[in-house]
Parts: structure tokens; C-alpha cells; sequence
């Protein structure tokens, strides 16, 4: 019982200063959870071995952080992306909606491969210059790649879906080709979206109110340059050069010929020999984005703490069970309703393997009781905690988007959280309307 109470106390805590902005995330991320294991009882060796244990698990996902922020900053000084966004902003003009709509396409085709980090550094780079020069807050850039990855992540070589699978003991093709109807209407439901939060960008922040001009020679709509420091880094002359680095980078990165922290950081190498030789302006390049950089990292190291205590005390699956308990039995022969539409604030509050490998498991075997099939509460469960991915406070791809993006984690929750839970909503309504429960 103590174990289950210093889990939620940890959560509530966690949050509360998360979304009250009384303090930065490192602090939260270290402190809350240290106290809250000493509250449960753990001796400091056991504690000690539970940080070593979190630590592990996010320092790789660290390092790669530090590397990929790092370089798209590098690549972006020398107006790599400058031809994209000078043509995406032709073809769209001031039009926030086609832009919105453009990023939704472009994170659900980029997260065909499942790798949540690689969508991140593959859509935010190219589109936040977009969003910038058109006064777009990259509060909807995050919004929209997140649903996009949320929906195609219902793969079968997606994580979560590998998971359930594994938990009910089928092939995760099977389980995926049950979902399609589910997952053809998240598509549907992520387009509609990005045009509902763009209206609302353009109608309540002058979203698409900026200055252009046209391109003389090129015919090409650009933005008024006014920095002339940010100028003198520009190397247009080696665009191409930049871009074959990039795809070299992400065909290495999907192939998994080596670590993906390692990958970045060949990246950063040949970005800074490429484009900026000058050792003193190498030196500058790489202190420019130290501060994001480090950012990132620091949460990233912290959240390993709270990861690292939460999964290896055992404390999760005490907390797991007093949710549990607590449904009336009058109620119970719907407990796959309850838990799918609470499925996205507990998804966003569990890790991944805590929420399938912990709290799956334990609502499966609950809802046999009453007549609910495993099949039926997994997929309830899957919908909701899958549009968590880009939200969750322990899912390293949000520290990603909210490091390249310069959005405090607590303003990402705050504008998103709603919206993505409403289009897991609407997918597990429709699962629901077609007879899949």
C-alpha cells in the first residue's frame, strides 16, 4: 500500500510542477522521485541502484540528443532547408491550413518505419522554419507530427502493437490487420485536425500574417532577411552537399548500420568540416547550439531517474492494482470502455513497457472475469495510449521535439494534450460504431 502511494504521490507531484511551471523539469525529474522512493521505504543502496538503472537506460538517448540537436542546428545556419521552405512557402502562400495539412501528410509517411526519434528529426527540422516565417506557433508542428506518428504507429513493427501482441500471445501482423479500419480513420481524423488547429492559429494568433516579397530572379516568394549575422552563415553553394549528407545520414539511421547516437555523431563532423572548416568558427558553430543541446539532455538524464525508480521498485505494479480494484462491479462488464477512453492521460503518464507489460496485463485478466475478450481490451487500450507518444514526459521523442522546437515541456502538454486525446476518442468511437468490441 505504501509502495502504491508513494507511486501516485510521486505522479501527482511530478505533474503538478510540470504544468505550474514552479520549476525546471531536471529538478523535478531528480528530486520528486528520490523522495518518493525513500517515502516507500528503500534503503540508499537500493535507490542508488535504481538511478544507475535509469541512467543506463537514457544515456545513449542522451548523447543522441545532444548529436542530432546539434547538427540540424548546424544545418540549419547554412540554410539547408531554405530552398524547401522558399518553395513550400510559394506553393502555399499565407495558407496555414495547406501548410497544417502538408506537415500531417509528411509525419505519417515519415513514421513508416515505426522509429519515433527519426520522424521527430525528419519533419521538425524541414517544417519549423515554415511555421516561423509564416508566424505559426510550433505548438501545431508538435500537434500534428504527433497524431501522425500516434495513428502510423499502430504498425506492426511498431512498438506498442509489437508489445500487445506479445502479451496476447498472437503475431503482430494479426492484431494490425484487425486494427486497419481503426488506423485508415486516424488518418482521416490527424488531417482534419491539423485543419481545425490551423483555422484556430490563423483566427486567434495571426497565424500566416508576414512579410514577402518575390524573388526577381527566381520568381520565388521569400521572407525579408533582417539578420545579417545569420546571412554570413548561409552556404547555399553546398545545399547539395548538406542534402546528400542528410539522406546518407537517414538511409544509416534506417538501415541501423550503426547506433543512432553514433550516426549524429558522424553527422556532426562532416556538417562542420563541410560547411564551416574555420576551427574558430567550428568552435562557434558548436557553442551556438551547446545551450539547446544541453537543454535536452540534462531532462532527458533527469527523466531517466523517475524511469529507473518507477520500473525497477516495483512500484508501477503496486500502483497498477488499486486502479484497478476501484471499479465498481456494476460497471466492470465495461471496463474495456473505461479503460479506452482514460487510455491517453494513463498512457501519458506510463512508459511504454510499464503500460503494456504492467497495466495490460492486469486489465486483460480483470476483464475475463466479466466477459471482456483479451482482444477487445487490448485494442481499447492501444488506440488512446499510442497518441501519447509525442505528449509523454517519459517517451525520449518528446524531449527531442520540445529541444528543436524551444517549447517548455508543460506548454506542449497544455496545447496538445486535448486534441489528442480527442482524436483517440473518435477512433476508439468508430471501433466501437464498426462491431470491434
Amino acid at each position: 500500500m505504501l509502495m502504491a502511494f508513494s507511486g501516485f504521490m510521486m505522479l501527482a507531484t511530478i505533474m503538478y510542477f510540470l504544468f505550474k511551471g514552479r520549476t525546471i523539469p531536471v529538478v523535478v525529474f531528480i528530486t520528486v522521485p528520490v523522495l518518493a522512493a525513500f517515502l516507500a521505504g528503500f534503503s540508499v543502496t537500493e535507490v542508488v541502484s535504481f538511478v544507475e538503472f535509469g541512467i543506463k537506460k537514457t544515456s545513449k538517448m542522451a548523447v543522441l540528443f545532444i548529436f542530432s540537436v546539434t547538427f540540424f542546428g548546424i544545418m540549419s545556419d547554412a540554410g539547408m532547408f531554405d530552398g524547401l521552405v522558399n518553395k513550400l512557402v510559394t506553393k502555399a502562400g499565407t495558407n496555414v491550413v495547406a501548410i497544417a495539412i502538408a506537415t500531417a501528410i509528411i509525419g505519417i509517411i515519415s513514421h513508416l518505419d515505426g522509429a519515433t526519434v527519426t520522424t521527430v528529426l525528419v519533419t521538425v527540422p524541414a517544417m519549423l522554419p515554415v511555421y516561423k516565417k509564416l508566424n505559426i506557433r510550433p505548438h501545431l508542428l508538435l500537434l500534428i507530427v504527433g497524431c501522425g506518428m500516434g495513428v502510423m504507429n499502430l504498425l506492426p513493427w511498431g512498438g506498442p502493437v509489437a508489445r500487445a501482441a506479445l502479451v496476447l500471445g498472437i503475431d503482430p501482423t494479426t492484431l494490425w490487420h484487425t486494427m486497419i479500419p481503426i488506423q485508415i480513420m486516424g488518418i482521416f481524423a490527424t488531417v482534419a485536425l491539423a485543419i481545425v488547429m490551423a483555422i484556430r492559429e490563423k483566427k486567434f494568433h495571426n497565424a500566416g500574417r508576414v512579410d514577402l516579397v518575390v524573388n526577381e530572379v527566381s520568381g520565388d516568394v521569400e521572407l525579408k532577411e533582417h539578420d545579417e549575422a545569420a546571412l554570413k552563415l548561409k552556404r547555399y553553394n553546398r545545399t547539395w552537399i548538406n542534402l546528400s549528407i542528410t539522406a546518407a545520414l537517414l538511409v544509416i539511421l534506417l538501415l541501423g548500420i550503426f547506433p543512432t547516437y553514433f550516426t549524429f555523431m558522424l553527422g556532426v563532423c562532416a556538417a562542420l568540416i563541410v560547411n564551416y572548416p574555420n576551427v574558430d568558427e567550428q568552435k562557434r558553430r558548436m557553442r551556438a547550439h551547446a545551450p539547446v543541446a544541453l537543454d535536452v539532455a540534462s531532462v532527458m538524464l533527469a527523466a531517466g531517474i523517475m524511469v529507473g525508480i518507477l520500473g525497477k521498485s516495483g512500484m508501477l505494479e503496486a500502483m497498477t492494482v488499486p486502479l484497478l480494484q476501484i471499479i465498481p462491479s456494476s460497471i466492470a462488464h465495461f471496463l474495456y470502455v473505461i479503460m479506452g477512453v482514460i487510455a491517453f492521460p494513463l498512457g501519458t503518464m506510463l512508459g511504454t513497457d510499464s503500460y503494456f507489460y504492467g497495466l495490460l496485463p492486469l486489465a486483460i485478466k480483470v476483464g475475463e472475469n466479466y466477459g471482456i475478450t483479451g482482444l477487445t481490451m487490448t485494442i481499447a487500450m492501444l488506440i488512446g495510449k499510442n497518441l501519447a507518444l509525442l505528449i509523454s514526459p517519459l517517451v525520449p521523442a518528446t524531449y527531442l521535439g520540445i529541444g528543436l522546437t524551444h517549447i517548455e515541456l508543460r506548454d506542449h502538454i497544455r496545447y496538445s494534450f486535448f486534441g489528442l486525446w480527442a482524436v483517440g476518442l473518435i477512433m476508439f468511437a468508430f471501433a466501437w460504431m464498426i462491431g470491434m468490441f
